[in-house]
């Protein structure tokens, strides 16, 4: 009866700190001269410049980057000058993945689709990378602003990817273009 107890005891303990799990606090950012809302984690800050430069080092780095102190979480958009319409998205998406299969033959795939999220047609991929030394969880998001395409993308280091990927859903899920 005591080991029973114990038992009962051990799973509940379990499931109420499961349940309690914190959860990562995101609060909405107007972006892009407030054409954009996207939540982004209150604890992340714009990344400097010469942080910037150093993970993005060609000159066709993304336009607005936000990131944990570390670095190893990031929030990247970027406003591109490809022409793009709610009709070009599945377009966008198709190419998109051939691209990122082309780059990336050991990629692992986890999906890719289009949804509509806020009234806006939106692809998206979800992917995990090689890099040095580590693997990156990868889940780009894009859509058309002004005419343009707007490409979204957060990415974190795969020892990150548990406690990050829900998180990941939710500012995708969250994107707004005014």
């Amino acid at each position: 009866m005591n080991r029973i107890k114990i038992i009962v005891i051990t799973i509940l303990t379990i499931v109420i700190t499961t349940a309690f799990k914190s959860t990562i606090d995101l609060k909405t950012k107007s972006l892009l001269n407030d054409k954009v809302k996207l939540r982004i984690p209150a604890e992340f800050d714009i990344m400097s410049e010469e942080l910037l430069k150093m993970k993005y080092p060609s000159e066709r780095r993304p336009t607005l980057v936000y990131s944990n102190e570390s670095g190893e979480i990031n929030i990247a958009l970027n406003l591109t000058q490809n022409q793009a319409s709610q009709q070009l998205i599945p377009t966008y998406k198709d190419n998109l993945v051939k691209t990122f299969k082309n780059l990336y033959p050991s990629a692992e795939w986890i999906s890719s689709g289009v949804e509509n999220i806020n009234g806006k047609k939106v692809g998206f991929l979800e992917l995990v990378t090689p890099a040095i030394n580590t693997e990156i969880y990868n889940l780009m998001f894009f859509t058309d602003l002004d005419g343009n395409l707007l490409l979204c993308s957060f990415n974190c280091t795969k020892k990150n990817v548990e406690e990050w990927k829900p998180t990941a859903k939710k500012i995708m899920n969250s994107l707004k273009i005014q």
